[in-house]
């Protein structure tokens, strides 16, 4: 049980935490304005949960090698490959499926499909490199301790449950609006539009109605 809550809690921080940081991105970087970065309508982005339970794992995982300087450098490229390849995954799985570009590098150098170029994978080896020198340690010491009490237990578990209720919900949205779409891939931006008027046009329905 200890473990579960373990995992729990380290998909809860990395998807608080990559929500915080693409509202900052997005604010000050690229859109220059204040918005929800993520899909989901809640403030968490789960690409970066599993992102983060990567890094753990690859943290944490023993090679056989420890203490030599091999284990650190086959860590290191399997943490930029294991990050490369989850936002590949996502950003497939979100055109292919929902017709929805949730980013697009399509116009920075070597990229592939506009869902990874060099550049970015570069930016997640070095988080990655970052996160299994200096954070490990401190996380897994630190929620270790947290998943011995049963409060916090019923705490991470209603975050979860609150989660996933919000990806069932969107999920059912987006595809709903992929059927007026169905033939085009929307920017994430003009997906967060239609998402929008989608969610007016239901609470209209339901004002009515009553």
């Amino acid at each position: 049980m200890s473990y579960l809550v373990i995992i729990s809690t380290l998909f809860v921080i990395g998807s608080l935490g990559g929500w915080v940081i693409e509202l900052l991105f997005r604010r000050f970087v690229s859109q220059k304005k204040w918005m929800n970065p993520g899909f989901l309508i809640g403030p968490y982005l789960p690409i970066y949960g599993f992102g983060v339970l990567v890094l753990y794992a690859v943290s944490n995982i023993p090679l056989g090698i420890d203490g030599h300087i091999w284990d650190i450098i086959i860590r290191i490229i399997i943490i930029g490959v294991g990050m490369s390849l989850i936002e590949f995954l996502a950003g497939l799985i979100f055109i292919k499926g929902l017709g929805i570009k949730l980013w697009d590098y399509s116009n920075r150098k070597g990229n592939i499909m506009g869902i990874i170029c060099p550049s970015f994978s570069l930016i997640w080896l070095v988080v990655g490199s970052l996160y299994y020198f200096f954070l490990n340690p401190i996380l897994v010491q630190g929620i270790t301790w947290m998943a011995e009490n049963l409060i916090y237990t019923y705490f991470i578990g209603a975050v979860i449950g609150a989660m996933i209720v919000d990806f069932a919900y969107s999920i059912h949205l987006a595809t709903k609006l992929k059927v007026f779409n169905e033939y085009r891939a929307l920017r994430f931006e003009e997906f967060k539009k239609e998402f929008k008027n989608k969610i007016k046009n239901l609470k209209g329905i339901s004002t009515r109605k009553k």
